[in-house]
């Protein structure tokens, strides 16, 4: 398991004191993601859950339509950085073939590499679930996510995606410096190991921009919860893919800005 992060000498000033200490830092890295030997993209990610983000970025970005695509995938050490190493069947890679991409992926970067107006706005079928949960359950589960942010409690700087059960239990946390590659990597967990993503639902402790909803329509997720704000085109897509999307679930309550299918009790 890699180290998620390192720890730098720094001069640490407040009102009524000024000393020199130690202090963990978030490491990030360069992800090479390769397919059949051929490199498709380079993320920047915390080094950590690999695989499962390996995963759920083949997922989220049409590589593969399921975790039987995958044949096997390796994360083996480089230079400076890490190589996801991932075989497909020749269905994915003929599918592979069709990109006239090749990503230099920011954390925050959701879009990089994009070339044409259909790669960055994909159509996206209806998520199909019988979820129901009472918005106090919603509310609730955010407000217990911060006790299992592992990582981010050694630098403050990490994002969490989770995934919860209609009782409100948190099955799953991933976590990574980018908001993309959190959800990304919980995706990469739930295809992995065969949970359905139309029982439960996704919290993100960041906004929900349109490709944290694209990624949940892609995996099937029915409602997303954010920390945060989301936008007009999050919102949009979120009605044409039957999604629910709350935004600033926080101490004080939570938006439910749409909700079509009435999941939320």
């Amino acid at each position: 398991m890699d180290k998620s992060s390192n720890t730098k000498s720094m001069r640490i000033w407040a009102n009524d004191q000024d000393r020199t200490e130690s202090r963990p830092v978030s490491s990030e890295i360069p992800i090479v993601l390769e397919y059949n030997c051929v490199t498709f993209a380079v993320m920047m990610a915390t080094p950590y859950d690999l695989v499962d983000f390996s995963y759920g970025f083949s997922l989220t970005e049409g590589i593969i339509e399921n975790a039987g695509d995958i044949i096997y995938a390796q994360i083996k050490p480089a230079p400076k950085g890490k190589v996801a190493a991932i075989e497909i069947n020749a269905k994915a890679f003929h599918k592979l073939e069709k990109y006239n991409r090749t990503l230099a992926g920011r954390t925050g970067c959701g879009l990089c590499g994009v070339d044409k107006l259909e790669q960055a706005i994909k159509p996206l079928k209806k998520v199909v679930s019988d979820l129901k949960v009472d918005a106090t359950t919603i509310h609730k589960s955010m407000s217990n996510i911060k006790t299992l942010q592992h990582l981010n409690k050694e630098t403050g700087a990490l994002h969490a995606a989770a995934f919860v059960d209609g009782s409100g239990e948190i099955l799953t946390v991933r976590e990574d410096v980018g908001r993309h590659n959190a959800l990304d990597k919980l995706i990469g967990h739930l295809i992995r190991e065969g949970k359905n993503p139309s029982e439960g639902y996704v919290l993100i402790t960041s906004r929900c921009s349109f490709e944290m909803v694209q990624k949940c329509a892609i995996a099937g997720i029915p409602l997303i919860a954010a920390v945060s704000a989301t936008t007009d085109l999050a919102i949009k897509l979120a009605e044409e893919a039957s999604i629910t999307v709350i935004a600033f679930a926080r101490k004080d309550g939570m938006n439910i800005v749409t909700d079509p299918e009435n999941r939320v009790l």
